[in-house]
């Protein structure tokens, strides 16, 4: 009974697109994380920083996602939940570390959800719990929190390598968009960057 009364978070909410976080504000809760010893939660960070991963998709990771024998793996696929579209992504070595760090501290084994719940002993963190794992994120930093979501660490590494590169194609594979026109909406791309795109091109 209880989960059929059970609202989502955003219900009733104003849910719009959501900032991606800027380089120092990527450090800046590194930095605070790595301070405090949250060793969880640093591997939950780049994680999902890296995976460019829904929520739904993130909170799901088993260790062997990630991770083969002893190791973290260079780059991992899996199934995305809500398209049902294969996708694969990156771990760069600062995240294997605290991926690794994380599973000796937490001694997972393969079949382990990689992000345990500590309230239900088989199951995963909710996306619930990632949001307000996310909240405390962006509060420590003193951001408007409005501003952002649980969505924004999904955009912010597809945004910076667009504005790297400006090569979309390669931005709609990392986010395993079927379409392209998806991935123009989600990064947001307005006239002005079209426009940008233009000028530096001297023919």
């Amino acid at each position: 009974m209880n989960k059929l009364n059970k609202s989502p978070w955003n219900k009733g909410k104003i849910i719009g697109q959501r900032k991606p976080l800027k380089v120092s504000h990527i450090w800046g809760i590194r930095i605070r994380l790595e301070l405090e010893n949250k060793v969880r939660d640093l591997a939950l960070f780049n994680l999902a920083l890296d995976s460019k991963l829904r929520g739904c998709d993130l909170v799901k990771l088993k260790v062997s996602d990630v991770a083969y024998g002893q190791s973290v793996s260079p780059r991992a696929h899996i199934i995305q939940q809500k398209t049902n579209t294969p996708v694969q992504f990156e771990i760069t070595k600062g995240t294997r570390e605290s991926i690794q760090l994380w599973i000796n501290r937490a001694k997972l084994k393969p079949s382990d959800y990689l992000f345990k719940s500590r309230i239900h002993k088989s199951d995963h963190i909710t996306t619930r719990q990632y949001n307000r794992i996310f909240r405390g994120w962006i509060e420590k930093l003193g951001l408007d929190y409005s501003l952002y979501s649980t969505h924004s660490m999904r955009r912010t590494k597809a945004y910076l390598i667009y504005q790297k590169t400006k090569n979309l194609r390669v931005v709609q594979l990392l986010l395993g968009h079927k379409k392209l026109e998806s991935t123009v909406r989600y990064l947001g791309i307005e006239v002005d960057d079209a426009l940008e795109i233009s000028e530096s091109i001297e023919v």
